[in-house]
């Protein structure tokens, strides 16, 4: 039986009980003794691209001095890898995944548990979505995990608890939901004109009624709406009618707003379905945002994708061309952290900080830790978030 085989019945098993323990070999995700608990994101980190040429290679020595600086400067408890971990299509299909062990290798230098969505760049004729996730359960400090397993679906579906500092409470105090926004091209499959098959680029329907049973049964479970907070490659098309309608302004949404329009969930160039501006968006993720708006408790999502955008907004209207009405809910773009892929911003690594206290408002505080070790955009997702001033965000590149 191949290894592939054994980790998806070994998961199925795990998985036969609702509230098993999802983390492996005992660890458990668990707010500090000071009551807090802190992430760290990397998104966009591209390596393996161009790995057949001299720069190739360096821009992932660059990406790995970018996570130490952060880890260096931050002490979280858990790293999440939020998408485009590898450019999928500039590597060998014999090599592909051995770009895990790179990524990973400062999270295990300090012993951090990490967790992973999966970007359109994971998935392209020599790199497959399944062998980065075989690759990443080679290690006990993975929590990654799939927890819905169709041919539509992606990999990178599944949820984590976080545990109160107090050791005697069973029910968790914080719900991390992970999802796979897709896209890239299909592995080892060629049309007839020989060019790859491109996968749909935005959370399945088959996730969204795993999502919104899951969440109900575990209400159920522990008694109450858990808080929660959510990651995925791919943004929604909420971010998009928010940047192109009420706009992005420097001082209540501070941040880099450089790609202009950006590209949301639904949109690819060059590689299935176009549909990437609000007069011919026709609306594949309205199922994942309304099962998001749904969510009680739920108090941000957290994107990349769009490598120069590293705003948050407040959604509490109805954007324009949309016919959903938001609820408050946060929406936030990362920070590109990898040397590869496209722009020259200045890397770093946004930082998502939830303390016992602050979840009693259902508040997060949020900055990016920057490659220089400095801090940009430190920001408080709470009620007033939108109509609060902030210092404007300086859009510096490397």
């Amino acid at each position: 039986m191949s290894l592939l085989s054994s980790l998806s019945l070994a998961l199925a098993a795990s998985q036969s009980v609702l509230g098993a323990h999802p983390s492996r070999d005992g660890q458990r995700l668990r707010f500090t003794e000071d009551g807090t608990f802190q992430l760290a994101v990397f998104e966009d980190l591209h390596f393996g691209e161009a790995e057949h040429l001299d720069w190739g290679p360096q821009q992932d020595v660059n990406s790995t001095r970018v996570m130490n600086t952060v880890l260096d400067n931050e002490h979280p408890q858990l790293v999440v890898l939020n998408g485009d971990l590898i450019t999928g299509e500039n590597t060998y299909k014999e090599n592909s995944t051995d770009y895990v062990d790179e990524i990973v290798q400062p999270l295990l230098d300090r012993g951090l548990l990490w967790a992973s969505t999966y970007g359109n760049h994971d998935s392209d004729f020599n790199l497959s979505r399944h062998h980065i996730l075989a690759r990443e359960q080679t290690w006990a400090n993975s929590l990654t995990r799939q927890d819905v397993d169709t041919s539509r679906s992606g990999v990178s579906n599944y949820y984590l608890p976080v545990y109160s500092s107090n050791v005697t409470k069973s029910v968790p105090e914080l719900l991390l939901w992970f999802f796979d926004s897709q896209g890239g091209n299909y592995y080892q499959r060629l049309d007839t004109s020989g060019n790859g098959v491109s996968q749909p680029n935005w959370v399945d329907q088959t996730v969204v009624d795993w999502f919104t049973s899951t969440r109900a049964d575990l209400c159920t479970k522990y008694g109450r709406n858990v808080p929660s907070l959510a990651f995925v490659h791919i943004p929604v098309n909420a971010m998009l009618a928010f940047q192109q309608g009420p706009g992005v302004q420097s001082h209540y949404e501070p941040g880099i707003n450089d790609d202009n329009p950006l590209a949301q969930e639904g949109y690819t160039e060059g590689q299935g379905d176009v549909s990437g501006t609000l007069s011919n968006y026709t609306g594949q993720d309205i199922p994942f945002m309304q099962a998001l708006l749904g969510t009680l408790g739920l108090m941000a999502v957290f994107s990349g994708h769009d490598h120069g955008d590293d705003w948050c907004f407040k959604w509490n209207t109805t954007l324009p061309d949309m016919n959903l009405t938001g609820n408050g809910l946060d929406l936030c773009f990362g920070r590109h952290s990898g040397y590869g892929g496209y722009g020259s911003w200045e890397r770093g690594s946004r930082q998502v900080l939830v303390t016992e206290e602050l979840l009693k408002d259902r508040s997060v505080e949020t900055w990016v830790r920057l490659e220089t070790g400095e801090v940009s955009g430190r920001v408080m997702l709470n009620g007033t978030y939108g109509r609060d001033h902030y210092p404007a965000v300086a859009d510096t590149a490397t």
